[in-house]
């Protein structure tokens, strides 16, 4: 079904009917002045928060009705138009509707007086608990804190079950609530804030705000002028209501927070020289206090719960440039916090002098607790761990979404390319809008708000964020999700690049949106009308893994397990980049690629020792090998010389830091310690081995350490070490190609896992070498369902 002109809202309706487009070239009628800006938000780009729609569309009830923010780590593929349907856009003439999927269900939070959760709309395709639990036949194992493992693994195969939609997500939930963060201990008095010069007395409230900003006074976040500037205001306001203090601080420039960062580079230093003793009290102490914690019971069967504790408070950071970075986090109270439990479950007592916000029994969400932050008034929640049964089921359900679009992405995309020549302005707007997201993954985006990064993504396109190269390259050039920048020149279909110029068009200037009769939730509602679902994130889904899919069959079956990492690495850093999955070059980076190069070297001087000591026990090798010496001398004496030094070095460190952890063993066990005399024994050995190498480079003779070793010795170690050497190269080599480039966002969200299970198999590639503990333990639905001949 095609969108006509009558299904945009009112106050686009007007535009789009005079927008009747004449040519398909540049003399074409833009009919009346370009719209301004929409306000759609989307949470920073995540396609599953909510939309704000403009506030000239939108009843201030609407608003008021559809206004919530989901938590980051919510990753349930629900479309944006299904979670605000009091914002569906009005219309001026009814046509035959088809007939619209049930929504899934998704957390939102509507604003009312006593700020209680909206109940989620009712959902065709959300996931069912399974009631019955399967007999256990061995005891489930325990994991390394002592708390007893969920039987999810062993009794609750879900992935099995044919049934897994219905809006009922559990019949039974039990649990114990969350843990908050300590209460606030003051700092000794030697430790004060100093402002002027002068030494001040702060109230507690005020100076736990002050001890926030003193710890990172060092850091970037520190030094930042808007950090610096949203923290002294809140500071102010929290001073104002503990009674002030006896200065008056009415200028940041003259705080001194020395004396805190200070003491708090102390702790950090006391905390690097505790014992291995003490942490492992430290360690049994906090698995004691958290083990009621980290399982409930979900209908009749453990399950782990995810992040069961509260945010501590402190001052707000953000990803990249936020306007609001540096703003106070304020302690979360229970009085803020709404419990989600089953009806006949026994109610968590609250901490004391307290009590819960609200009790709710909602068997229709995911989630354990929840409580809105007052920075940037989201609603975060508890939720079940990744590896529980209703993520597993979400996740699945997500996979599925996209390769169902498979089926459908053809009439897709002939469809739009037939748009992109339509009379009507929406029409086309809409076909290059698709046409982006598909080809280079684009997120739909939205506008932001003063109190928000300027962020966006394809329907929120600015004027100045795309320049036209003719006869057809586009250069893409904003600020993506998290601040990244997209920097981006790309060759475009012609009929594309066409209609770029045109809706760049003057009256148009920098500051207005290239797409100004499309926002998200019209672009999701017209998508459903090829697939139930479809929204712009399954197209990512989609993409992601047909990419992944087509890299891995390029792979040939063969080599060595690193290899094919390599090689599997390089798949999966085509799909980040497809992302734009960017990060910043680690500031270790270059200190690791140092130490990966000096492993090197050293092995290569290895080799070519052992190569001199077989020419010394056989010189007739020479002749007899031809090629195979010819690296002896690939290595001056400088460069034996530093690698000598570096050896040194490097065992000298080997003996002293084993020395201290014997001692710190021994002393643990209250047994006598290693003297000083042994050690000095040992560092002894290796400066005469310094003396040997130095006099083997300036004579150019090896020292054999192991004169009864014989030349087929010798030339298995060489063996060995050209295996190592050509392992560390890839190693290097996979490092340097990745350093920014995230290869995790999209292994974890993006590619459907079971294609890195089905690689894993057929390439016989361990699976602890793709996926990380914490991958291996969300993913094993996958793990344990896919196989060798598994294709996306």
């Amino acid at each position: 079904m095609n969108i006509s002109d009558d299904e945009v809202p009112l106050n686009r309706s007007a535009r789009a009917k005079s927008s009747v487009i004449k040519d398909e070239d540049s003399d074409m009628d833009m009919g009346d002045k370009p719209p301004s800006a929409s306000s759609v938000s989307d949470d920073d780009y995540d396609e599953e928060a909510p939309i704000k729609k403009r506030a000239a569309s939108v009843s201030p009830a609407a608003r008021k009705k559809s206004k919530a923010i989901l938590d980051d780590d919510d990753f349930d593929d629900v479309p944006l138009s299904q979670t605000t349907q009091a914002l569906k856009p009005k219309v001026t003439k009814k046509e035959p509707k088809a007939k619209a999927p049930k929504k899934e269900p998704k957390d939102t939070l509507k604003k009312e007086p006593k700020d209680t959760l909206k109940k989620e709309p009712k959902a065709k395709a959300a996931p069912k608990v399974k009631k019955e639990v399967k007999e256990v036949k061995k005891e489930p194992k325990a994991k390394d804190d002592g708390t007893p493992a969920p039987e999810d693994n062993d009794t609750y195969k879900w992935w099995e079950s044919n049934d897994l939609d219905g809006e009922i997500k559990w019949t039974t939930l039990e649990h114990s609530g969350v843990i908050f963060p300590p209460p606030y201990k003051a700092l000794p008095k030697r430790v004060k804030l100093l402002y002027n010069g002068q030494p001040v007395t702060l109230p507690p409230a005020a100076e736990e705000v002050a001890g926030f900003f003193g710890a990172l006074v060092e850091t970037d976040h520190g030094k930042n002028p808007v950090f610096q500037q949203n923290f002294f205001k809140d500071f102010q306001e929290v001073l104002k209501e503990a009674g002030g203090c006896d200065i008056e601080i009415t200028d940041f420039a003259k705080m001194d927070f020395s004396k805190m960062f200070a003491y708090f580079e102390e702790k950090r230093e006391e905390k690097k020289t505790t014992t291995s003793a003490e942490k492992k009290k430290i360690k049994e102490e906090k698995d004691t206090l958290e083990a009621p914690y980290k399982t409930c019971l979900l209908d009749g069967r453990k399950e782990f719960v995810g992040n069961f504790r509260v945010e501590p408070p402190g001052l707000f950071r953000g990803r990249g440039a936020h306007p609001k970075t540096g703003k106070l986090k304020k302690r979360v109270q229970p009085e803020d916090i709404v419990l989600n439990l089953g009806k006949e479950a026994p109610v968590p007592k609250p901490p004391r002098g307290h009590k819960w916000g609200e009790i709710r029994h909602d068997n229709t969400v995911a989630w354990l607790a929840m409580w809105r932050e007052n920075v940037l008034g989201g609603v975060k929640y508890v939720r079940f761990a990744a590896n529980s049964s209703l993520k597993g089921i979400s996740d699945f359900k997500k996979f599925e979404k996209a390769r169902e679009l498979k089926l459908h992405i053809e009439k897709v995309r002939v469809d739009y390319r037939q748009k992109l020549k339509s009379d009507l302005m929406l029409e086309r707007q809409m076909a290059v809008c698709t046409y982006l997201i598909d080809v280079f993954a684009l997120r739909a985006g939205g506008e932001k708000t003063d109190e928000e990064a300027d962020t966006v993504g394809c329907c929120s396109l600015r004027f100045e964020h795309v320049s036209l190269k003719p006869p057809n390259t586009v250069v893409f050039d904003f600020l993506g999700k998290d601040s990244i920048r997209y920097y981006q020149e790309v060759e475009v279909d012609q009929q594309v690049f066409k209609n770029l110029r045109i809706f760049k068009k003057a009256p148009k200037k920098p500051g207005d949106d290239l797409f100004d009769r499309v926002d998200p939730s019209i672009l999701n509602k017209h998508l459903q009308n090829y697939m139930p679902g479809l929204t712009a994130k399954v197209f990512r889904t989609y993409n992601a893994t047909k990419v992944m899919q087509d890299q891995l069959n390029l792979i040939p079956n063969e080599g060595s397990v690193n290899e094919k990492l390599v090689a599997f690495n390089a798949a999966n850093r085509t799909v980040a980049i497809l992302c734009n999955h960017q990060r910043t070059i680690p500031k270790t980076h270059e200190a690791g690629v140092a130490k990966i190069q000096e492993k090197i070297q050293e092995m290569v001087w290895q080799k070519i020792r052992l190569k001199k000591l077989m020419l010394v026990k056989d010189l007739t090798l020479k002749q007899k090998r031809k090629g195979y010496f010819e690296e002896i001398n690939d290595l001056t004496k400088e460069d034996e010389r530093a690698v000598h030094k570096y050896v040194i070095a490097k065992e000298i460190e080997k003996v002293q830091k084993k020395f201290e952890k014997d001692n710190i063993k021994l002393k643990e066990a209250k047994q006598p310690l290693l003297s000083k005399e042994e050690l000095k024994t040992k560092l002894d050995k290796i400066r005469e081995l310094k003396k040997e190498y130095t006099k083997e480079a300036s004579s150019g003779k090896p020292i054999d350490l192991h004169p009864n070793d014989t030349v087929e010795k010798l030339e298995a170690r060489v063996e060995k070490l050209e295996e190592r050497i050509k392992t560390t190269c890839l190693q290097l080599k996979d490092k340097e190609d990745n350093s920014q480039v995230a290869l995790g966002t999209s292994k974890l969200n993006y590619i459907d896992p079971r294609l890195t299970v089905m690689f894993s198999r057929k390439f016989n590639v361990p699976i602890e070498k793709l996926f990380t503990k914490t991958l291996r333990d969300k993913f094993d639905w996958a793990i344990q369902s896919a196989d060798e001949h598994w294709t996306f």
